[in-house]
């Protein structure tokens, strides 16, 4: 029988020294630093995405053993389509190879794969893969890893915004209606709890448009680690030090 997020995460917090409490249920992820990582070993830029791929995968793991509810990964933003082509054209390969080889992993530890950003502007292989592995993983009832994919927290908050304007258009929602449950529940991320960690590598401290709405209590974490380098031991210094915030919510108890 597969064991339940909640006990593994009391697993965890023992291991740690730590309240069940303490530990975030949802951890987000600004994976920063592939490139540099390649610079400094005088590699190819792509040689750092594809260890950040890695270590991706071995992070989604490794939130799994330690009962983490959901796992978020900034991967591609609607920005990065700037970058060279070439660069971005390895990124989809990398991306649809990904999605297949994630697949059978994610199905042996009941995780079930979402997307977050646009789809329709994604390439019709990665396409593909992606709605296969979430189809595939749709029955899963152990962390939920969110991929978020061509995505913009800006655009999220615009399609949530159309979603509304549309309801209201045909009569389904009243302005009165309009709140911040009703945004809440027409974003990407509808149904997800709000991420109470954000984790960003690579020692830079910006959002870069990420979970704009979602992350507004959320507790951040910078950490000069490079993306591929980081590691077990550095997401249990994040837990850590997420355990030692006083989390009000704007109360002063």
């Amino acid at each position: 029988m597969e064991e339940s997020c909640e006990k593994k995460l009391k697993r965890t917090a023992k291991r740690l020294g730590l309240k069940a409490e303490q530990i975030p249920r949802h951890i987000a992820i600004i994976m920063d630093g592939n490139g540099r990582w390649a610079q400094r070993r005088a590699l190819p830029r792509v040689k750092g995405h594809r260890e950040g791929a890695k270590t991706a995968e071995k992070i989604a793991l490794r939130c799994v053993k330690f009962g983490i509810e959901c796992l978020t990964l900034y991967s591609f933003s609607a920005e990065n389509w700037k970058r060279p082509k070439a660069e971005v054209d390895f990124l989809m390969y990398l991306y649809s190879q990904y999605l297949v080889g994630i697949r059978p992993k994610l199905l042996r530890n009941n995780v079930k794969l979402i997307h977050l950003g646009r789809l329709a502007h994604l390439p019709s292989e990665v396409k593909t893969e992606l709605v296969r592995t979430m189809k595939v993983t749709a029955g899963n009832t152990g962390m939920v890893f969110a991929l978020a994919l061509n995505y913009s927290g800006r655009g999220e908050i615009i399609d949530a915004t159309k979603k509304i304007a549309q309801k209201y258009k045909k009569g389904t929602v009243r302005l009165k209606d309009i709140d911040e449950g009703c945004i809440s529940r027409h974003l990407y991320t509808s149904g997800l709890r709000e991420p109470d960690l954000l984790i960003r590598t690579a020692n830079e401290k910006r959002i870069s448009n990420f979970l704009l709405w979602q992350i507004s209590y959320s507790e951040f974490y910078v950490t000069r680690t490079l993306w591929p380098d980081f590691a077990r031991a550095d997401l249990e210094k994040a837990i850590l030090s997420y355990a030692k915030r006083a989390r009000r919510f704007g109360d002063i108890k």
